[in-house]
């Protein structure tokens, strides 16, 4: 993949249905887009946040990362695609 916007390839991750913590889907796109770093970790867990602040996911589960997994003491949230957020998928995503 690789070159499809950030946050349309989320949703196409999505889109079958299950549930992703944000670090599963930041590790997905890390191997896919060849990206590494704090910042870009970032980036991309900001883009699940505006995701799920427009309806297209939602929040269904969250723990503390106690591990560092993905950043240490940071909250984890686990996410699965809308009604809406599959409309929008179906409508943006090719495949």
């Amino acid at each position: 993949m690789g070159e499809r916007p950030l946050k349309i390839r989320i949703l196409e991750i999505f889109k079958d249905g299950q549930s992703y913590w944000n670090y599963e889907i930041v590790e997905m796109i890390f191997k896919e887009y060849k990206m590494s770093g704090n910042y870009e970790r970032d980036l991309i867990n900001f883009d699940i946040i505006e995701l799920a602040s427009g309806g297209m996911l939602s929040d269904i589960e969250q723990k503390v990362d106690t591990e560092g997994i993905y950043k240490k003491d940071f909250l984890l949230h686990k996410y699965v695609i809308t009604d809406f957020g599959k409309e929008k998928a179906n409508s943006a995503c090719a495949n």
